[in-house]
């Protein structure tokens, strides 16, 4: 049995046996790290050719993390340069993935598919080679189950997201995940706490998508995930959106520009500086970013 297949098989063991024992694994406590600047990356593909080229970017941009979408098509020595260069350039990276229907327990395979890939990707590679960390992006409110039978998804939401954050650890890696600013104004289905807060407690990281084009309302939308947060003791990054929307301009960066939005996040860091909890900033996403960047606005 090769070397890296024997730790993936022994590392699945004993994350088996201490999930089966109701204990829980944690790589330690989370500590907020000031002045984080991360984006996604979905479109993996891009890292086959161009992998200079976004690290350059990115490094020019001054982002200091990447999450990185786990694309099985891609061989794991185009990850394996990609993660070395951005480590060369101070850049972490962290495995992203998730869809709506990962909040479904019918969907776990999901969930396995992607860790199991991590894994053993992780096994395989050098140190220097490796995900830092793991991020999911979950958004089971578009699912239509939210409006017909909202109480029985968060259930099957918080099934899943237990088992994610579970295997994650065994990974000793640390887990983050996105969260919609308004998902404080709705309760667990026993009213014992908001969904934010129970999220929050659940994750290292969370990054807040407070898609707004002003500083005073990105910070005032984010400001009740931050205050859970701060109690909590986790990381908050606050995110922006630089794609077109059809929701309205107030939503995005698109109609007003780079140079704009750099102005606009110094006010939020401003802002929410006082909260314990706040470690920077997320811009959605970089091919949206970078052409947002080259067309001049």
């Amino acid at each position: 049995m090769k070397k890296h297949a024997l730790r993936f098989l022994t590392l699945c063991l004993a994350c088996g046996l201490l999930m089966l024992t109701g204990m829980s694994v944690h790589p330690g406590p989370a500590k907020a790290q000031s002045h984080l600047k991360a984006t996604w990356l979905w479109h993996t593909s891009m890292i086959q050719s161009s992998a200079d080229d976004i690290i350059g970017f990115a490094s020019r941009q001054g982002v200091n993390l990447i999450y990185l979408q786990m694309n099985q098509d891609v061989r794991p020595e185009h990850y394996r340069k990609f993660i070395r260069l951005a480590g060369e350039n101070g850049i972490q990276v962290h495995v992203l993935g998730g869809a709506s229907n990962w909040a479904l327990e019918s969907e776990r395979h999901r969930i396995d598919t992607f860790l199991n890939w991590t894994a053993e990707y992780q096994a395989d590679a050098a140190p220097e080679e490796r995900f830092t960390g793991i991020h999911v992006d979950i958004e089971p409110h578009t699912l239509p189950q939210w409006k017909t039978d909202r109480d029985w998804l968060v259930e099957q939401w918080q099934s899943n997201v237990r088992y994610l954050v579970s295997r994650a650890h065994c990974l000793d890696l640390p887990v983050g995940a996105d969260i919609t600013f308004w998902l404080h104004t709705y309760s667990l289905p026993d009213q014992s706490m908001t969904i934010s807060r129970w999220m929050i407690g659940q994750f290292d990281q969370i990054a807040i998508m407070a898609y707004r084009d002003t500083a005073a309302n990105i910070y005032n939308l984010a400001a009740a995930e931050l205050k859970e947060a701060d109690a909590l003791g986790k990381e908050a990054l606050i995110a922006v959106e630089t794609k077109s929307s059809n929701e309205g301009e107030f939503i995005t960066f698109y109609e007003e520009g780079v140079s704009f939005m750099e102005e606009q996040l110094l006010k939020v860091d401003a802002m929410a500086g006082s909260h314990s909890s706040f470690s920077g900033v997320a811009i959605h996403e970089y091919r949206s970013w970078r052409a947002l960047y080259e067309s001049g606005r």
